[in-house]
């Protein structure tokens, strides 16, 4: 059974507001993340941090589960260890998670389900994106990489991970994955498309 987490608790300190709420094609950019993620799965958790008050009311009526990382300043890594410890003392049928963002907004439940579709059939680790000549979120991460997820530090991402294990990676392409919202100017271009 695959765990689906949202990391949302990072500030938007480029956008100048919480990038969660902007507004795309008629949801805020976290309840297109979660809407996607409980298509695929029940099990859905949203890690959130900065600006928790402004975005929190946006999905508490979605069944998801929502974690407050109060050490978000300290970076991604707290937010990835929350959600691990989570699963592993509440949700003992989990044996995989996908980690995603909410600021790429055209990963989608086809991708997701894609994710899953792969790691049933490959013998690797860990399924990532493929994008830009790069591997990246969303990533799906196998039971086994669950102590290395719960060892990052301050502001490693996983893609610490992709990088240290690439000989047990599997790429899904998603071209559309260089697709996120850090700026305004971000926002702006996607509103073109």
């Amino acid at each position: 059974m695959t765990a689906i987490v949202i990391l949302a608790a990072g500030p938007s300190s480029r956008m100048g507001s919480a990038k969660q709420n902007l507004v795309y094609d008629g949801q805020t950019l976290l309840q297109r993340a979660v809407k996607n993620a409980l298509s695929v799965t029940e099990t859905v958790l949203v890690v959130l941090g900065a600006n928790r008050e402004d975005i929190e009311y946006s999905i508490k009526d979605q069944p998801v589960n929502i974690l407050y990382n109060t050490n978000w300043l300290e970076g991604m890594a707290t937010s990835i260890s929350l959600a691990v410890e989570e699963i592993q003392s509440a949700y003992l049928n989990i044996t995989s998670i996908i980690f995603m963002l909410c600021d790429q907004p055209f990963a989608d439940a086809d991708l997701l389900k894609q994710l899953i579709d792969v790691s049933e059939t490959s013998d690797k680790g860990i399924i990532a994106s493929e994008y830009h000549n790069t591997l990246g979120v969303p990533a799906l991460f196998k039971q086994a990489y669950f102590p290395y997820l719960l060892a990052l530090k301050g502001k490693e991402g996983a893609k610490k991970l992709l990088l240290q294990h690439a000989d047990d990676v599997q790429a899904v392409p998603f071209p559309l994955g260089e697709v996120d919202i850090d700026t305004l100017e971000d926002f702006e271009k996607l509103n073109k498309k």
